[in-house]
């Protein structure tokens, strides 16, 4: 899945002289991992080693505008390497290889986490991680929301109409579901850049200290606490909710940016709207080809709605 477009050393080869590395002996080592975009790492000469993205959804402007967030995002702090320019030209960022957008970052050493190997410090760097997302996103420009309930609603209709069986069963469900979860939200959340899709695959740690927040094509602007439940849903569950865990999330990210009571009221029913956005994207994708079911969704769900509002708040508040 993570090689949807195979790319030879002439593919990216231009790109790389023009970043200005010598391509004599180029190495190319396709990166297994991911579901959207094909992933390589480029070996070069000299001991350095590169990773290069090439977007298959994304268009040339959208892979730009994704490039120059994330070099501002760097320079304000949040842990993320930026994506490599042509010298003497800051914003040349994305080159075109088989007709898609090209971008090279700095291969940052490190390793993603098993749901077993995580601890409370794990799960604290990884709120306080997200908080300093949150933090930098003040008057930078929001990537539109790709996952709304209008669009999500389309994708239930989708799989309703051409899906599998179980899809098909499920689709008039999630579209109500999705309308309701919805309606409860708090449109008042306070409001900036999210990841929006901040699960163990996408945060590399190296000797237990966090290393690098990676993939942020899902973020879009929308309500912080949002954010947070997504890393909840994807940190802290395994057979089922670790409120340990869960707790020291949100301690690591009160410990940069505190949440007012308006928001810790929200947490429960972003929570659930996390869950059918999750649950609808991973039919439609398939997922469960690269390991990665929709049903677990549905199991977050239920705990979510056994807990209920006060009760999830109860247990995870630090």
């Amino acid at each position: 899945m993570a090689t949807r477009t195979p790319l030879s050393t002439a593919d990216v080869a231009p790109w790389l002289a023009a970043l200005g590395r010598d391509t004599e002996g180029l190495e190319l080592v396709p990166v297994e991992a991911g579901t959207v975009n094909t992933s390589t790492v480029a070996r070069l000469r000299s001991g350095e080693s590169l990773f290069l993205r090439l977007y298959e959804q994304q268009g040339l402007a959208g892979a730009e505008a994704e490039a120059r967030m994330l070099t501002e995002l760097a320079r304000r702090g949040v842990p993320t390497p930026p994506p490599l320019s042509r010298p003497g030209a800051p914003d040349a960022c994305v080159a075109v290889a088989k007709g898609k957008p090209l971008v090279a970052f700095p291969f940052v050493p490190g390793a993603t986490l098993r749901q077993s190997e995580i601890t409370p410090s794990h799960a604290r760097q990884v709120g306080e991680a997200l908080a300093r997302v949150h933090l930098a996103s003040d008057g930078l420009a929001l990537p539109a929301d790709r996952f709304t309930v209008h669009a999500l609603t389309e994708l239930t209709r989708a799989f309703g109409e051409a899906g599998d069986d179980e899809a098909r069963a499920l689709a008039p469900w999630l579209a109500g579901e999705l309308q309701a979860a919805e309606g409860a939200r708090d449109p008042g959340l306070p409001r900036g850049l999210l990841h929006g899709d901040l699960f163990r695959d996408n945060v590399l740690f190296r000797d237990d200290r966090l290393a690098a927040l990676l993939d942020f094509e899902s973020c879009h602007g929308g309500a912080f606490v949002y954010d947070i439940a997504v890393v909840i849903l994807s940190w802290c569950y395994g057979s089922r909710l670790e409120f340990g865990l869960a707790r020291a999330v949100l301690a690591g990210y009160e410990a940069a940016r505190r949440l007012d009571e308006r928001e810790w009221r929200g947490l429960y029913a972003e929570g659930r709207f996390a869950c059918l956005r999750f649950l609808t994207t991973r039919i439609a994708d398939r997922t469960w080809r690269v390991g990665k079911h929709p049903r677990r969704f549905q199991d977050r769900l239920r705990a979510l709605d056994e807990l209920g509002p006060a009760g999830l708040v109860d247990r995870v508040r630090p």
